[in-house]
């Protein structure tokens, strides 16, 4: 520490150029702290505002979410009930200044500083709108906005209900438990809880939820820690709400840490079907420590273990290999459970569910209209020139409709390389530095002719995966998120694997061990 505290000093006072101790010594932190896991991380006081909003869901502004289009801030989605919703504004307005300040050439920081700020203020907003001549201003008077840990839930089938759970800030385990009770008053008898790409959360939240589902008393999840204080087992503490319906839980592989828990959790008591893609595996658990001038230290205090005994942590990251790199935990040193009617199940590697429905992947075609912005753009002119369109589970374009869409698209720049092209590519290449070309360039002519493709036939051959996804980007201009959801029902793999599962009571038991 010493040595640290000199040579920062020395550096400072007779470095040749001026230099910035803050810029410095935050580097000086961030790369100590690198040498451990990602999760361990400084918060200086002018991000604890962004931290805590991570952490409770709540933040001062408008409810509304932008990204960059085609080089312009423009508005995804403004969330129901809020100030940009209330406002009015549309998925796809282009916003181009923020009360006097311009904000194209602004980063997405900066930008998100312009629009956030103290409920009770006001924010002008410019905005160029598609089908208005003139730019429109916009005043919002900004709230405290509570981001949704459950932005959707609803009815898949008659008696088959969805809770999508995206996150595990304060109060997730309540909108759970709301959406529970509500879809059985609607008539669910059997619930998919849907966790695919849910980053995590709070602990007690993952505790809670899975309590919901599990008998008062049971064991949730086991920390284990350095510290003695750590080393806790956590116990459901709350009268659940349905310890018999059916479950299937949706996992991806971007489902991690208290995701991780939730469905790790159910698997273990035997009490879903899990079904999708292997989980993230982070297994484990961070605490916030305080610092001086008001910054924070998140430090990973503890690995847990659900009730099988199992941790399903995926890397190692107190061994690396000579690049300095993290190395996974191998099959070879995998540990077997045993499930709480002995199914088999793994440790090390997150969370394998019991039906694996492989991702799907999208056509090079699809991939560029959605990449280039292509299908936002046509949702936005079909949402201009129809009032309304049916409800987001029946909506469907029309072949008539489809081929209008197709049109558009003439002129338009959608091109792209599929994979064999850019393969044949690198021969040429190859060839050419070999000095082999010219004897081989007549078969690759040939090659060429039979593997280049027809970007406006590649619309036709790939019609009913690009309607898809168009269907689903126009239903969320009048539906919004939940517009977008049920519109891909009947498209998603894994909602449709799940509800074979739970409308089939054999194979349900079977894929649990009860037979």
């Amino acid at each position: 520490m010493k040595i640290f505290t000199k040579l920062f000093q020395e550096v400072n006072t007779y470095y040749v150029d001026e230099i910035s101790p803050t810029t410095m010594m935050n580097a000086g932190i961030e790369a100590m702290l690198n040498t451990l896991d990602p999760y361990t991380n400084y918060i200086p006081e002018d991000k604890i505002e962004d931290y805590r909003t991570m952490t409770t869901g709540e933040y001062g502004g408008l409810g509304v979410v932008v990204g960059n289009r085609n080089g312009q801030v423009t508005v995804l989605m403004p969330n129901e009930g809020y100030a940009a919703f209330k406002a009015g504004l549309h998925i796809g307005d282009k916003i181009i200044k923020v009360d006097d300040v311009e904000i194209n050439e602004k980063n997405a920081d900066e930008i998100s500083k312009l629009l956030k700020g103290q409920a009770g203020t006001d924010v002008v907003l410019t905005i160029d709108r598609f089908g208005e001549e003139k730019p429109l201003q916009v005043t919002l008077t900004r709230e405290k906005i509570h981001l949704k840990n459950v932005p959707y839930y609803g009815m898949v089938t008659d008696d088959i209900g969805i809770i999508q759970l995206k996150d595990f800030t304060r109060k997730a385990s309540k909108e759970v438990k709301d959406a529970l009770i509500d879809l059985k008053e609607k008539g669910a008898k059997k619930v998919i809880l849907d966790l695919r790409g849910n980053p995590g959360g709070l602990l007690s939240e993952a505790i809670d939820i899975s309590n919901i589902f599990l008998p008062k008393g049971v064991e949730v999840v086991t920390t284990k820690g350095k510290i003695e204080d750590w080393n806790r087992s956590h116990r459901a503490l709350n009268n659940p709400i349905d310890t018999d319906i059916p479950m299937a839980v949706l996992i991806s592989r971007s489902s991690a840490s208290a995701a991780e828990i939730v469905s790790g959790v159910i698997q273990d008591y035997d009490r879903g079907v899990l079904v999708g893609e292997r989980s993230f595996g982070k297994g484990l658990v961070q605490a916030t420590r305080p610092l001086e001038y008001n910054s924070k230290l998140k430090v990973t205090v503890a690995k847990y273990y659900i009730p099988s005994g199992r941790c399903i942590q995926a890397i190692d990251y107190s061994h690396r290999d000579e690049m300095g790199k993290p190395e996974e935990v191998p099959d070879s040193l995998r540990m077997a459970f045993e499930t709480k009617n002995g199914r088999v199940v793994y440790d090390g590697g997150g969370v394998l569910p019991d039906v694996t429905v492989k991702g799907f992947n999208y056509a090079q075609i699809t991939r560029s209209l959605i990449s280039k912005g292509l299908i936002f753009d046509y949702a936005t002119t079909f949402h201009h020139e129809h009032t309304s369109i049916s409800s987001a589970k029946q909506f469907e374009l029309s072949d008539t409709e489809f081929e209008k869409f197709v049109n558009w698209l003439k002129g338009k720049d959608y091109d792209y390389k599929t994979k064999i092209e850019r393969s044949l590519a690198k021969l040429i290449d190859s060839a050419k530095e070999d000095k082999y070309y010219n004897e081989v360039k007549t078969e690759i002519e040939d090659l060429k002719k039979k593997i280049y493709h027809n970007k406006e036939s590649d619309v036709m051959n790939f019609k009913d995966e690009i309607k898809e996804v168009l269907e689903a980007e126009i239903a969320k201009r009048y539906y919004l998120e939940a517009g977008e959801i049920e519109a891909s029902f009947d498209d998603d793999e894994d909602i449709k694997e799940a509800v074979e599962i739970l409308n089939n009571d054999a194979r349900y038991k079977k894929e649990l061990g009860q037979n």
